[in-house]
């Protein structure tokens, strides 16, 4: 079927179950931002590849949302002679969602949704919108869309592997007793939890249920004694894993959790914006009393052990060397003589990236975006829009990698060519902002709302902005989009704590010109008098040849001077001469005076495990 014939059927299947309208969201049971191929409805339905994006169906049309990161894509995978194409300011799409149904659904619908893939706060915004027009929103037994994905694929099946409690810094034991004794001090009996990475992270274990994430779709119950009850195909978990989780991890059938919520007594405790509206509706109908609260692994998750910190700035010395070897391909070859397209670029870093024994996969698709495709936020090439490297402008590579004890997160903007005087200044703007946040010593109140006016102070200054959050969480060896207080706007009631793993990502974007984004991932630490500050642990020079230096000021020219004599001495022993040579002059050509050697105490952070 192409996307017109699906729609078709899938209004059929809404008439059959008496449904005006229904709502397709980009999610899984387990609320996942990356999906298993069995559970990508949106795509199938619309061709909307993103991670950010939900539809609305009506009998007589139809509509697709996202953020602004996905603005240009989404307008670019999406009929629009089926589907109506909205991006609201923000991050607006749940509201968004509520509007268009108020000016477009007839008075008195009736709107379905599947409550496995929805929170009950997500239904809850999208329905405080359409209270003029008496619209109800009822869940279906039967996803409609499920009935007419005939070929749809099967469930992952992902083996579980341990992730050494060495590197964690702490057991799954320590890790379900530290929760326990909270649960019991509060008087609560049992926490319902549904995040795949928060699962990962109690106990101490991985998988490979989503690509580029290393995690085990699964739901758990931790109740106030330790005990814990897993609910995961028994055929994921090898006798390894099950040993070493012991009597107290209990694995139990999937299909036994909800006949078990109905059996829980005590007080339990559930998050209305992690959790999907099944959990909660269940314990709901069967009396059990209800404490709405925050998942309790999202907060110690982010926090970073020392152990983990460790294997961090490790891993990142390893992906320091695989993207610097890029770059410095990329510097050799001559684009002019020999035909390289996005897709080459791509699989050329990943091939780097796999000299390394203990990379493991990306931590995303590579967004690798020639001239006017570096300005699709989250593009990825594909053969049909895959641009050969040609003629002079800006090359952005997206970049990550999972590898053993660590998660990497990196972007570079690339001159090839020569650099207009425009792309000069957005690219140093840009450049400005990352480095304001990189070097703000903070106080333990500072928002992320602050620091993402930081990162836009130079561009506004001339106008211009981005239409992205700053910085993101990132796991150790988990999702590489991991909760934790954004560096966004409007986010002003979550405080940084040391330990946190940030990615800092200013950008700037021309849609069909070119797109500018500089991104390292910093790690919040203690600083002198009870401050705070961050500790870069990425390792890859900066393209200096887009750099206005008369822009640039004292202190930012010598945070660079800085950051280039830490790669540069970290890096060095682990690569060849005539790397070393491309690295030094990519790190010291374009300063004043000479590089001192010695400015930096090589490898600081201790060899590289084998």
């Amino acid at each position: 079927m192409d996307h017109k014939e699906k729609l078709a059927a899938v209004r059929a299947e809404m008439k059959k179950q008496n449904l005006d309208g229904f709502l397709v969201p980009h999610a899984d049971e387990y609320q996942s931002e990356y999906l298993p191929a069995c559970a990508e409805r949106l795509e199938w339905l619309t061709g909307f590849t993103g991670s950010t994006g939900n539809a609305v169906i009506l009998m007589d049309k139809a509509m697709t949302v996202t953020g602004g990161i996905y603005d240009i894509q989404m307008r670019a995978e999406v009929d629009k002679t089926l589907y109506e194409v909205l991006v609201p300011e923000k991050k607006r799409l749940m509201p968004a969602m509520g509007e268009w149904l108020a000016n477009n659904a007839p008075e008195g619908a009736v709107i379905g949704f599947d409550p496995r893939l929805w929170t009950r706060n997500q239904i809850a915004k999208i329905a405080e919108q359409t209270t003029d027009k008496k619209i109800g929103f009822m869940p279906v037994d039967v996803n409609p869309l499920d009935v007419i994905w005939t070929d749809r694929p099967a469930p992952p099946m992902g083996v579980v592997e341990l992730f050494p409690d060495e590197i964690a810094g702490k057991t799954s034991l320590e890790k379900r007793t530290a929760l326990a004794k909270k649960l019991m001090e509060e008087k609560i009996a049992s926490v319902v939890i549904t995040q795949s990475d928060s699962i990962c992270w109690l106990l101490n274990v991985r998988g490979s249920d989503i690509p580029f994430n290393p995690l085990v779709l699964s739901n758990l119950i931790l109740h106030a004694d330790g005990g814990v009850d897993w609910y995961v195909d028994a055929g994921k978990i090898t006798d390894e894993v099950e040993a070493t989780l012991g009597a107290d991890v209990r694995i139990k059938n999937p299909d036994q959790f909800e006949q078990d919520l109905k059996s829980l007594t005590g007080a339990v405790m559930i998050d209305p914006t992690r959790s999907s509206m099944v959990a909660e509706t269940i314990l709901r109908e069967n009396n059990v009393e209800i404490v709405e609260g925050k998942d309790p692994c999202v907060v110690p998750k982010s926090i970073k052990t020392p152990e983990e910190q460790l294997a961090i700035k490790q891993v990142h010395i390893r992906d320091g060397i695989a993207v610097s070897r890029f770059l410095r391909w990329i510097d050799c070859t001559d684009f002019k003589r020999f035909a390289h397209s996005e897709m080459d670029l791509a699989d050329k870093l990943e091939e780097f990236r796999k000299c390394d024994p203990t990379y493991r996969e990306p931590s995303f698709d590579t967004i690798s975006g020639w001239a006017s495709n570096g300005a699709i936020i989250h593009y990825h090439a594909k053969p049909e829009t895959n641009k050969r490297i040609t003629g002079d402008n800006l090359y952005l590579v997206d970049s990550g990698g999972q590898y053993e004890y660590g998660t990497t997160d990196i972007t570079r903007t690339v001159v090839i060519g020569d650099v207009t005087d425009e792309q000069k200044d957005r690219f140093t703007r840009v450049l400005k902002g990352h480095i304001a946040v990189a070097s703000k010593v903070m106080e333990d109140t500072t928002t992320g709302d602050d620091l993402d006016k930081l990162a836009r102070s130079a561009l506004k200054e001339a106008g211009l902005d981005y239409a992205h959050g700053t910085g993101h969480g990132v796991g150790c060896m988990l999702a590489v989009h991991e909760e934790a207080p954004y560096i966004s706007p409007g986010v002003t009631d979550e405080y940084y704590k040391p330990g946190m793993l940030l990615s800092n990502e200013p950008g700037y974007y021309i849609e069909n010109g070119y797109g500018i984004r500089h991104e390292n991932l910093i790690l919040c630490q203690e600083s002198e008098g009870g401050k705070l500050a961050w500790e870069t642990v990425t390792l890859v020079p900066f393209d200096l040849r887009g750099v206005n230096w008369e822009m640039m000021e004292d202190h930012e020219i010598e945070w660079l001077k800085t950051y280039h004599t830490t790669v540069f001495e970290v890096l060095k022993p682990f690569l060849a001469s005539d790397e070393l040579d491309w690295l030094h002059g990519a790190c010291f050509s374009y300063f004043k005076g000479e590089h001192k050697e010695g400015h930096f105490e090589p490898n600081p952070v201790g060899n590289l495990p084998e």
